[in-house]
């Protein structure tokens, strides 16, 4: 029995990917949950298994290769594998464990850890979830419209450049829609003036750089791709204010000394970050509009009872945002641990795309590259964000004597819409306060 293998649904609006890796070829044999091959998405990197047991009769897929959810990427011959297993135990060179059994064509109930998703990353828009505990009821969906083939970053490209996809026409195989298709729309609608084709700040054709002396042109990894279309989405979308404050954490840093040994045998380490994470999880209780979202089509403001903060991590294929859940009900010492697993797993690009989506609220720390201040992108739909750079020693002012204290810039971007410049100066503050003294969170 001749099985095909499809690319299955990995998670919402997730539906192509790269092929960056082929583990098996033609005459293989393979069992269940081996893995065929690795598809780069707009996420991460996703293993397909097999989900049946046989031998690889055809392989279609290939390195660099993109494929679509629902694409057959092998066929998978079981009853190849049951022959070459009675096969070998009448001449004694295997014992057989008994037939394979055929299964359904679609990989779903072996599928890698499907996820209901939209973030981060550093990749699509984000999406927050809403709280399991209390579900409102969705009002009645509206009747569907054409049915445009383009996929969801072409999408989002499309809403960018305020292009209709239903005037498009796709070049693509059964007519989907490509960014070539969208961008050749603009082209012809700028110069004929028939559509409203552009928003503000689209960019204009670039020169031709080899006029100038060598060039070199690489393909934008999918990744650094995402990062940079998210981005423009969010600051096209949030009107972002930057507010600054430094926090003394002298004591703070004396306390993260004193407790290394304690942290070492707990299998951790305690650093800012964990213990900030910490801090902005129960500041995000004490002003919960930080931690909601803006819903401007139907004019109404999304509080979230539940608070998961993002983390960014710079990686060699770009940024990526894993998200710590309920930070609020953990102990340093947890915090500490999981952080570290997310930033490796991200690095290591071994994240799953259900940990790069629902953040509230992010952190985004440069201290250990270095860096006095800097002004960080709202992760829309989130409403805020904040940096930490670089501590230093500086003298201050204390009972009339200057003393030597250590200094942490933060750097608070909101989305002014939401938030007005002295509510998130007593959010900086109550930050800045509790680092300074612990006890100020307890109040």
């Amino acid at each position: 029995m001749i099985v095909e293998i499809k690319i299955p649904e990995i998670s919402e609006n997730v539906e192509s990917g790269k092929v960056v890796s082929v583990l098996v070829q033609a005459g293989d044999l393979v069992d269940v949950d081996d893995i065929l091959i690795e598809l780069e998405t707009e996420k991460a990197v996703v293993e397909i298994p097999s989900t049946v047991k046989g031998k690889v009769a055809e392989l279609l897929a290939e390195e660099g290769e993109e494929k679509n959810v629902g694409d057959v990427i092998a066929r998978i011959d079981t009853e190849a594998e049951v022959s070459e297993e009675d096969a070998a135990a009448e001449t004694g060179e295997q014992e057989t464990a008994g037939k394979a059994v055929p299964v359904e064509v679609d990989a779903e109930e072996k599928r890698p850890e499907p996820v209901d998703v939209k973030q981060e990353a550093a990749v699509k828009t984000p999406k927050d979830e809403t709280p399991s505990k209390t579900k409102e009821e969705k009002p009645a969906a509206p009747e569907p419209g054409p049915v445009v083939p383009a996929s969801p970053s072409i999408r989002r490209l499309a809403r960018e450049l305020g292009v209709d996809l239903v005037s498009v026409t796709g070049s693509g195989p059964r007519g989907r829609i490509t960014e070539s298709d969208v961008k050749a729309h603009v082209r012809k609608a700028t110069t004929t003036g028939s559509d409203r084709a552009v928003s503000p700040g689209v960019e204009p054709p670039l020169p031709d750089f080899s006029r100038w002396g060598d060039i070199e042109s690489v393909e934008l990894p999918t990744v650094r791709r995402v990062v940079a279309e998210s981005v423009t989405t969010y600051w096209h979308t949030v009107p972002h204010v930057t507010q600054f404050d430094r926090a003394d954490i002298t004591h703070l840093q004396e306390f993260i000394g004193n407790n290394a040994k304690k942290a070492a045998s707990k299998g951790v380490k305690l650093t800012v970050t964990a213990i900030l994470t910490k801090v902005c999880a129960e500041a995000l209780k004490q002003f919960p509009r930080f931690n909601a979202s803006i819903d401007v089509t139907n004019r109404q403001l999304i509080y979230k009872h539940y608070r998961h903060i993002g983390i960014a991590v710079d990686t060699d294929n770009g940024l990526l945002v894993p998200v710590l859940r309920n930070a609020d009900e953990k102990g340093i010492w947890d915090i500490a641990a999981e952080i570290a697993k997310l930033a490796e797993r991200a690095r290591t690009r071994k994240v799953k795309p259900d940990e790069l989506e629902g953040g509230t609220f992010t952190l985004s720390n440069q201290g250990g590259i270095g860096g006095t201040n800097f002004t960080p992108v709202v992760l829309w739909p989130q409403v805020a964000i904040l940096g930490i750079s670089r501590s230093s020693v500086e003298p201050v002012m204390r009972d009339g004597n200057f003393e030597p204290r250590t200094l942490l810039p933060l750097s608070l971007s909101y989305d002014h819409r939401m938030i007005d410049g002295a509510d998130a100066a007593r959010f900086m503050r109550w930050i800045c306060d509790s680092l300074e003294q612990p006890f100020t969170m307890m109040l």
